[in-house]
């Protein structure tokens, strides 16, 4: 009864384990009363031990599934990729096994403003928050987003594809200026064959007020469309791909420098468009849904 007595000064879970083991050689009814341990707790704590076993392979998927994403899965997006590997899991027991092993997503943030009053024209909302797209480069969004680190601000404005979520363009600047919503519009329309007839929807920030950006819009045959002043829903999705990016990269890692932190926002723009699958495209990457929706069609 040597190892008993060590167990016992190990925890419950080891005490457990061993009792079961000298089950072979010992009655039960012995080793319970020799170590005090009601019948009920015993058979509780196997129980227990049982199931976390029955799970263990699991949650070494999850973990690396989690890893390999640097933790911008939720349990949602987990199951989804559990099931893409073939895995018939529920998500209920997902969340229960991320819950008991601490791994969680982070919080969102505000995002910069850039409305400074009428300074032009202010066009209608054409889009009225209809998000839904019935073919790729059919309803664009844009916005501009800030980022504060080591005493210097970066600005992203990206123009994102109402029908899969994908990021069409994007310009990075160290300064709000026209030229870099500019320079965005015309790389989107270069990656295009048919820009005519687009709706691209913006907030009323001074940028997308400005001449030189409407008549660009005019000669590209694209759709200018504007949120109500002061209402973010307007334009919710450009909101929530700020979101997740801010969540996921910016408040997620440590960044040596600007430049680092600009080389790993190109970085989560790539694999956000290739790798990160979304619950609304059926647990698919923007790119990847846009790709089986071509081929379909």
């Amino acid at each position: 009864m040597a190892c008993l007595n060590e167990a016992m000064g190990k925890g419950r879970k080891t005490l457990v384990l061993v009792i079961a083991k000298l089950r072979k050689k010992y009655t039960l009814k012995a080793l319970l009363n020799y170590t005090k341990l009601a019948k009920s707790t015993y058979y509780d704590a196997l129980k227990k031990l049982s199931r976390e076993d029955k799970y263990k392979g699991l949650k070494t998927l999850i973990h690396n599934i989690c890893n390999k994403n640097h933790g911008r899965y939720g349990y949602r997006r987990v199951t989804m990729h559990l099931h893409k590997q073939g895995i018939k899991i529920n998500h209920k027991v997902v969340m229960r096994l991320m819950k008991e092993e601490n791994l969680t997503c982070k919080v969102r943030a505000k995002k910069y403003k850039s409305y400074r009053g009428q300074e032009g024209k202010i066009a209608k909302n054409i889009l009225n928050r209809n998000f839904k797209a019935e073919k790729p480069n059919e309803k664009w969004a844009t916005d501009v987003t800030e980022f504060a680190l080591y005493n210097e601000k970066i600005y992203l404005s990206p123009i994102i594809d109402l029908y899969n979520g994908e990021i069409i363009s994007y310009k990075i600047s160290k300064r709000p200026i026209l030229k870099q919503v500019l320079d965005m519009v015309e790389d989107a329309t270069r990656k295009i064959k048919e820009t005519k007839g687009i709706i691209l929807h913006s907030d009323q920030g001074w940028q997308y007020q400005k001449k030189r950006y409407q008549t660009l819009l005019k000669e590209k045959g694209i759709i200018q469309s504007m949120s109500r002043k002061g209402n973010c829903l307007d334009n919710a999705v450009i909101e929530n791909f700020f979101g997740l990016l801010k969540s996921e990269l910016f408040y997620l890692k440590k960044f040596k420098s600007v430049e680092d932190f600009i080389k790993e926002l190109k970085s989560y723009i790539k694999y956000y468009n290739t790798k990160r699958i979304k619950i609304k495209l059926k647990g698919l990457s923007p790119v990847e849904y846009r790709t089986k929706s071509q081929l379909v069609a």
